[in-house]
């Protein structure tokens, strides 16, 4: 289907991300919490790097939507973390733009398949 998912910008970035999820729940001790928040961060790169090897379009569209739904799970994840005083309210707002931007470009790269042919 054309280039790796390696080389696309919302992997790299939804990586990126989950490494510092990783990071501020270190030290969490809310594991019911920290656990559903990994998960949710891990399934966005590896929704996006399973829908692309598919070698479907119709597949890879699909799996950009399951990445772009644990995206807006995660998002609300970081709002109670940020309630219930996890996380600051700095690193919940830089969290919450970097997930607002990752949805945008996993919407854009969902359009664009659009115009492609199965």
């Amino acid at each position: 289907m054309g280039a790796s998912f390696e080389d696309l910008e919302v992997w790299k970035k939804s990586c990126r991300l989950t490494v510092k999820i990783y990071n501020l729940l270190r030290d969490c001790r809310d594991y019911g919490l920290k656990d559903q928040m990994l998960r949710s961060s891990v399934s966005i790169p590896s929704n996006i790097s399973e829908g692309s090897e598919r070698n479907s379009i119709p597949d890879f569209g699909r799996f950009l939507n399951i990445a772009k739904g644990s995206a807006a799970e995660l998002r609300t994840q970081v709002y109670i973390a940020q309630d219930v005083k996890i996380f600051s309210n700095s690193d919940a707002t830089e969290l919450i733009q970097e997930l607002k931007s990752i949805s945008k470009m996993l919407q854009a790269l969902h359009n664009s398949l659009k115009n492609r042919k199965p």
